[in-house]
């Protein structure tokens, strides 16, 4: 499959919070954390648990930096 996103970062979920909604996976990548917000559906239909090996990919038409 070919996507647009042109970031795709391998981490590994440290975390996931979930409610009947909504879900919070927090990830481990190189080092640093990254927090992705998806729905519970889709946490429960790709079997994620916390250790899980997972790719994010990123798109945005935005990337606010500060130094």
């Amino acid at each position: 499959m070919e996507l647009s996103a042109r970031n795709n970062l391998k981490g590994r979920i440290k975390n996931i919070k979930t409610n009947d909604i909504n879900a919070e996976v927090l990830l481990d990548v190189g080092g640093q954390e990254m927090c992705s917000s998806i729905t519970a559906d889709s946490v429960k239909r790709l079997g994620l648990k916390v250790g899980d090996e997972v790719n994010a990919l990123v798109k945005a038409s935005s990337v606010v930096i500060g130094k």
